[in-house]
């Protein structure tokens, strides 16, 4: 069964910074669309960022310039290094594995920007 799971949430002052971590395993990770997505307390869930098989990179223009989405082929990780922190990016952030049709999740990390 596929894991993906996540770690580097946490709470932080308006204007600071995380790192997200998502390892999988159990999944051919070189060919996988990997990515995050987030969700906020009543609202739907959004794409953040995912980055494809050959490293090509795709943003939400609310996090284009602060964000910045990584993998590492050898180690099956996707990071997401997130810089200038907003209240507004509070939320629930999920790992994400997708080919074709086939689509995994990780369990979430709560990122909380609060003052």
């Amino acid at each position: 069964q596929v894991q993906l799971v996540e770690s580097g949430g946490g709470s932080v002052q308006p204007g600071g910074s995380l790192r997200l971590s998502c390892v999988a395993s159990r999944i051919t990770f070189s060919i996988m669309t990997m990515g995050w997505y987030r969700q906020a307390p009543g609202k739907q869930r959004e794409l953040v960022a995912t980055i494809g098989s050959g490293g090509s990179t795709n943003y939400a223009d609310s996090v284009k310039g602060r964000f910045t989405i990584s993998r590492d082929n050898a180690k099956n990780t996707v990071d997401l290094q997130m810089n200038s922190l907003k209240p507004e990016d509070t939320a629930v952030y999920y790992c994400y594995a997708s080919f074709r049709a086939a689509n995994f999740w990780g369990q979430g990390t709560q990122v909380t920007v609060s003052s």
